[in-house]
């Protein structure tokens, strides 16, 4: 450790000038996104898919090996119309996990499909295999789970599981674009995978989503019902809603593509860096990715056990907010106590989920992305070490190659 022990109240108040935010915005070249835009401007196509949404469907389709992506509005969308291409529909239930952004049982609700929330699985944050199958009943039509934080679902006991009971198996990888399972990109795994490319996300297009597939009949239908029911012949096949991407959507994202893997190097020296400044600190930890599988590293989630830190979550994420560190509690609370659904659990979680309602109380996003180097990273870890024992940081020599961002206020 370098130097003695750090009160709290020694650090500048606020340690950052500036607030570091979690899912700051990553940007590319702008020279080429304004090249693609003048572009568009120049050909007066701006939607209904023009090349751009073209070109950026086919960059997805071959970095993610799959034979179709489909470009969406965003992933609430994408997960509607992959829902409503499957034919489910009011009242047919799906399993999701409770451990996720709220917006994905959104998804199913807004189109009258009832999300039942399964318990995770401790080690990967993602859907438990054996609760899921305890769930499936006769109205059961789909298996959905996310890759949370880019952790790769439990696939192959899910696949096996939804084959036996003849269900369509969704993953929600808004998360886990350029992450891999068993050496393979995600996208290609169950019925469909639906990626999300809001600004948030490491690889954004301003807004958009895709879902990506191989199966040929689903692409068709998914491509008619993302604009009107209408289909590569402009005749109307069904009914269908508008979740188009746009041009200027495809631009950003077709620049933010050529950038990934710089933004993927930042976020992993980051991840890297976070785990060895935090190494050996009482009740925290960095929770891990799968160490034989690629990951985009755009989300460094610390647990704290409130008992060995002395202090929980919430104060910890209070005493960074004072030094304009926006960390967040990504996923709390489950969303099984989100409205509507806890006000009627019975429908949508008949059993208990302890091991969700353990892990919301626990988690806690800190900042990474370009906006952030390592002398962010260090001043984080300094607060969070004062915090809990007063220890100062190790001493760590790393490569400052594609620091960004600003610098402690003092």
């Amino acid at each position: 450790m370098s130097g003695g022990p750090v009160r709290l109240d020694s650090l500048p108040t606020p340690y950052f000038s500036e607030p570091l935010h979690v899912g700051r915005p990553n940007v590319g070249s702008r020279d080429r996104l304004m090249e693609r835009i003048d572009g568009a401007l120049e050909r007066l196509w701006f939607t209904n898919d023009g090349p751009l949404v073209r070109e950026f469907e086919a960059r997805v389709a071959e970095l993610t090996q799959v034979r179709h992506c489909v470009a969406v509005s965003n992933a609430t969308t994408g997960i509607q119309v992959a829902a409503k291409a499957l034919g489910i529909g009011p009242g047919d239930e799906v399993i999701v996990p409770s451990f996720t952004w709220v917006a994905t049982a959104h998804a199913l609700d807004w189109i009258g499909a009832v999300p039942v929330f399964c318990e995770l699985d401790e080690e990967t944050g993602t859907a438990d295999v054996a609760h899921v199958e305890r769930l499936i009943g006769p109205r059961t039509r789909a298996i959905l789970d996310v890759h949370v934080f880019g952790r790769p679902a439990r696939i192959d006991e899910l696949t096996k599981l939804a084959a036996e009971h003849g269900l369509h198996l969704l993953f929600d990888a808004a998360h886990a674009f350029g992450c891999t399972y068993r050496s393979k990109p995600i996208g290609g795994f169950g019925t469909a995978e639906i990626f999300s490319f809001q600004a948030t996300k490491f690889v954004n297009s301003f807004e958009g989503g895709a879902i990506v597939t191989d199966d040929d009949a689903l692409a068709d239908r998914l491509r008619a019902m993302r604009h009107q029911g209408l289909n590569a012949a402009h005749e109307i096949t069904g009914s269908g809603t508008v979740a188009r991407m746009h041009e200027i959507s495809a631009a950003m994202g077709l620049t933010s593509l050529e950038s990934a893997d710089h933004f993927t190097a930042i976020n992993r020296r980051n991840y890297r860096l976070y785990e060895q400044y935090l190494d050996g600190l009482p009740g925290v930890r960095v929770r891990p990715q799968d160490p034989n599988e690629l990951s985009n590293c755009q989300y460094v989630v610390i647990e704290v056990d409130a008992v060995r830190a002395g202090l929980h979550r919430d104060e910890l994420q209070a005493v960074l907010q004072r030094h304009n560190v926006l960390a967040r509690a990504y996923f709390s609370p489950g969303c099984h106590s989100c409205e509507p659904y806890r006000s009627d659990l019975a429908r949508h979680a008949p059993d208990p989920l302890p091991k969700v309602e353990a892990l919301t109380e626990r988690v806690l996003s800190l900042p990474t992305g370009t906006a952030v180097g390592p002398e962010e990273v260090r001043g984080v870890c300094r607060i969070l070490r004062a915090a809990v024992d007063g220890s100062a940081v190790p001493e760590i020599h790393e490569s400052t190659e594609g620091d960004a961002g600003g610098r402690p206020a003092r």
